[in-house]
């Protein structure tokens, strides 16, 4: 689940796997400033897995390398980068691979918004990359279900657990999308919106919707399983 500041994410922590750092106000990815993630890494203390965005960048390689890397140096175990529409697409993804990606856990994000492309999983995975998540870019209500078919994202799941990727399933996800979205075999489920105060991912997380969350995750026993994750 993601979390705007250190009190969101000591709120979150007896409730999440994962406990994503991002800013809710700048964009799909937008990012906290460095010192407000070293901040939230070193309150979690390893409790948690912990991942940052860098934020909705253009794809230019150079400004792309120099962001995961301060990123990575707050002591976050993941970090997120959004796989925006260009020609240097491909490119990036190279140069992030040759520099990066194999001392940095990085997981690509692209959008659902966009036809997915399943054959930039292999991509991902000859360049190093940690894991891929299929999220929205867009958040005008429209949720990741409202975007692509369920037999895509069976498709998409399925494909990258084949190649070893660590798989997540985001975008505005509510309650009623965890029964079926469980069970179609992703390392995780993203939660920003759905968990805030009316709905709205700019505003706080809600206890008690973190409570029900943690109950339907459990639901008889079939609990979304994440991969394990080992720490570096």
């Amino acid at each position: 689940m993601s979390v705007k500041d250190a009190q969101e994410a000591l709120l979150a922590i007896d409730y999440g796997d994962i406990i994503d750092l991002k800013n809710p106000v700048e964009g799909a990815l937008g990012a906290l400033t460095i010192g407000d993630i070293e901040d939230i890494v070193a309150k979690l203390d390893g409790q948690k897995i912990s991942s940052a965005t860098i934020g909705d960048l253009p794809m230019q390689p150079e400004l792309l390398l120099a962001k995961i890397r301060e990123t990575a140096n707050t002591g976050v175990d993941i970090v997120k980068i959004g796989l925006f529409p260009s020609p240097k697409q491909i490119a990036c993804i190279e140069a992030i691979g040759q520099s990066l990606a194999s001392e940095i856990k990085i997981v690509a994000v692209v959008f659902a918004e966009n036809a997915l492309d399943i054959s930039l999983l292999g991509v991902l995975k000859a360049s190093n990359f940690y894991g891929v998540m299929l999220d929205t870019a867009i958040k005008n209500g429209k949720n990741l279900t409202d975007h692509v078919a369920l037999a895509e994202l069976v498709d998409f799941v399925q494909a990258a657990k084949t190649l070893g990727l660590f798989v997540g399933l985001a975008g505005s996800l509510r309650f009623e999308h965890i029964e079926t979205l469980k069970n179609i075999g992703a390392d995780y489920l993203g939660f920003r919106g759905g968990l805030c105060e009316q709905d709205d991912r700019k505003c706080t997380l809600s206890e008690q919707k973190l409570k029900t969350i943690n109950i339907l995750l459990h639901k008889n026993n079939t609990v979304l399983q994440m991969r394990e994750v080992s720490i570096r």
